[in-house]
């Protein structure tokens, strides 16, 4: 199904963005996993909306309310369910959509998937409010990972033509803008609040670290680390691209530049360089796994934009309603890591059944 993830896990992600609730259900969590639920809500905080200039002004809380699997804060084994209410919605911002679709927008193909039956309003299914219930089993896988010594981080690497400065060394959770130089991180905020001036919207880059995860997980071919996180980012609304270490700066290296040399370490093999991202074959080599994910500007703006009214069939001006953010990426940075720790947790619960099989 569209709306499922995960071969170990089993993630699946309902509701709409103007919807009662959206929510998530989470398979194969093992039992007795105590949760840290101010951890949790705290991590649902830096992606919630409102409260910034780069973000829209829309306010939801974003707090999950779990319907089972977890008793007494400790996952039980059964399947966890949550649920996150939808409570600051205006629905008549978009009742021109159902007619002019935005450009860029997913408006125009769902009318044709869907035959006018798609939930129009904040974008239905289509929203990046479904990245909330994603950052709950995210948060939770986040959190099984760090027991295991696995830690997950990410950053605004880019907004526009302004990059980060520096290596995303750690998570920078308690960072409202998560940059590694501030400065940098200024110059972002105030490109923002131009394009925001201007009526427009921008795009930008989010770069990942997973550090710790130990060689030997993932699969050749289909199963490969490559491609299980590129499933589950690419479920992000606005992401375009991904690209894993050097990614496609490898097009314009040599093998003798490309290529990182090995070494020992503490009696362990490690690389000198990490052109590789950590991934080599599909399979994580015991550095960390580095990616990147680029995303387009947000499609809703003041600006006036040419399209067509479908019911009339003819050329329209959209002059786009509502609230929305100038720039996703920051918001994007923990749905992105909770996309990687669901991936990741997925494929270590793999390799930790591979081995207990071979015991």
């Amino acid at each position: 199904m569209s709306s499922s993830y995960g071969e170990n896990l089993k993630l699946t992600i309902f509701g709409q963005s103007h919807s009662p609730a959206v929510g998530m259900t989470l398979e194969g969590i093992p039992a007795g996993n105590r949760i840290d639920m101010t951890a949790l809500r705290k991590f649902m905080t830096r992606r919630a909306p409102g409260g910034a200039s780069w973000s829209t002004p829309r306010k939801e809380a974003d707090l999950p309310e779990f319907l089972g699997g977890i008793v007494d804060d400790t996952t039980c084994g059964a399947p966890i369910a949550a649920i996150i209410r939808n409570t600051n919605t205006k629905s008549s911002d978009y009742e021109e959509l159902k007619r002019i679709p935005r450009p860029g927008h997913a408006d125009l193909t769902a009318q044709i998937k869907y035959g006018g039956f798609q939930d129009p309003n904040g974008g239905g299914h289509f929203s990046g409010r479904l990245t909330a219930p994603m950052c709950v089993a995210g948060g939770i896988c986040r959190q099984l990972l760090a027991k295991e010594g696995i830690s997950v981080a990410a950053r605004v690497l880019s907004v526009g033509n302004i990059f980060d400065e520096g290596e995303l060394c750690g998570p920078l959770d308690d960072k409202l803008f998560p940059v590694v130089n501030d400065e940098q991180g200024q110059k972002m905020k105030e490109l923002i609040d131009k394009v925001r001036a201007d009526g427009d919207s921008i795009g930008g880059t989010v770069e990942c670290v997973v550090t710790g995860l130990p060689a030997g997980i993932g699969d050749p071919m289909f199963d490969g680390m490559e491609n299980r996180i590129s499933r589950i980012v690419f479920g992000i609304p606005a992401v375009k691209g991904i690209e894993f270490g050097k990614g496609f700066g490898y097009a314009g290296m040599r093998g003798s530049e490309s290529n990182d040399p090995y070494r020992i370490k503490d009696g362990k093999i490690v690389t000198e360089t990490n052109n590789a991202g950590g991934i080599l074959g599909g399979i994580t080599n015991g550095m960390p796994l580095v990616f990147r994910a680029a995303f387009k500007p947000t499609p809703s703006i003041a600006r006036e934009q040419r399209s067509v009214d479908m019911k009339e069939k003819k050329n329209e001006i959209l002059r786009v309603k509502g609230r929305h953010d100038p720039c996703i990426v920051v918001r994007a940075v923990p749905v992105v890591e909770a996309a990687a720790a669901i991936a990741c947790y997925d494929a270590f619960l793999a390799r930790r059944r591979e081995i207990n099989y071979d015991k």
